[in-house]
């Protein structure tokens, strides 16, 4: 089968960063699934495995987020059966989606969204399932809509991770949702997501939140850069909120600043129920299922901004490069072989 892989990390820029290649087609076990690629979404995972992790030379299958049909199942699988349409984010340590076939556990499989082509589809499961376990595992705010919800800052809000948390933050909660976006483009898409208020986070910005909020917002999501925010997330944070956050960030965080408050920090990997094989490993199962349900219900939309064709090493290329210059609004999605 086709299937694109590096050997060894490299700028993006070098002819050998992701090649085309091909290689055996998998067959299911277990609880696995054996799905035919039909399209996949590039993550920022993706570009930082690729250019920091060492396959000693083996070629290595990137890609977490793809939808498909099924073609196969193993001997244990319950969930699914040959020919549903389905759509996920896979496991960190497993062969990934840029290849015509995959293997994926079914408890981390949901159904595609009935309404949504799959290259729609593919553009939602990493970024909804971060999303849903940041807001709804990890900092446990209420579903539904009581009058004292509070209010909740999503710093790097034109992402995909903060485009799908911006829809569920407005759609299944009462919390008031401010975004961050510095272009006039990406300021428009967040108010179009469903933000009530956009602030310039290219500018200093706590004043900006704290003119809105007096009082702080209960809850922040950290997306992308927070060791340049942090101080101004203290300021902004409610006695008592809480700060949840997925990114890397550059330099260790001086978390010792949010015992005045009382405030409390959360880490949020969409990978470790897969990862631990947790008890709740199929909570991600359930998840898709919803956000499928929510997409045809006409309540949670995909991010799809960027189809870049077909399935291949150059275009993938192009895909990482747009990732890594830190400047893509929602998903880029790539389509068939």
């Amino acid at each position: 089968m086709k299937a694109v892989v590096y050997r060894q990390p490299s700028p993006i820029e070098n002819p050998e960063s992701l090649i085309d290649l091909e290689v055996p087609a998998p067959k299911p076990t277990g609880r696995e699934l054996l799905v035919k690629v039909e399209a996949i979404s590039v993550n920022p995972v993706d570009v930082k495995v690729r250019a920091r992790v060492d396959p000693s030379g083996q070629a290595k299958i990137l890609g977490w987020d793809a939808a498909g049909t099924v073609l196969a199942v193993g001997p244990d699988a319950t969930l699914f059966k040959p020919g549903d349409e389905v759509f996920y984010a896979g496991a960190l340590e497993r062969p990934g989606s840029y290849a015509e076939q995959q293997l994926v556990d079914e408890r981390i499989v949901g159904r595609k969204p009935k309404s949504s082509s799959f290259a729609e589809a593919a553009a939602l499961p990493l970024t909804s399932i971060t999303a849903w376990e940041l807001l709804f595992d990890r900092l446990r705010v209420t579903r539904g809509k009581p009058a004292d919800a509070g209010s909740v800052l999503i710093l790097g809000g034109a992402g995909g991770v903060g485009s799908i948390a911006i829809q569920l933050a407005r759609r299944l909660t009462g919390l008031k949702v401010i975004a961050t976006a510095s272009r006039p483009e990406t300021q428009a898409w967040v108010r179009e997501l469903g933000a009530h208020h956009v602030v310039d986070h290219s500018k200093p910005w706590a004043q900006q939140v704290k003119a809105l909020v007096p009082h702080g917002v209960e809850y922040v999501l950290g997306l992308t850069h927070t060791e340049n925010h942090f101080d101004e997330i203290v300021e902004v944070l409610a006695p008592q909120g809480a700060l949840a956050l997925i990114d890397d960030p550059a330099q260790p965080l001086p978390i010792n600043k949010l015992k005045g408050k009382s405030a409390s920090i959360h880490w949020e990997l969409m990978f470790t129920r897969a990862r631990y094989q947790t008890p709740d490993m199929i909570a991600q199962h359930h998840l898709l299922n919803e956000v499928a349900d929510l997409v045809d219900a006409g309540l949670l939309r995909t991010t799809l901004k960027t189809n870049m064709g077909p399935i291949n090493a150059a275009n993938l290329k192009r895909a990482h490069a747009v990732i890594e210059s830190g400047r893509s609004m929602g998903k880029v999605v790539l389509s068939g072989f």
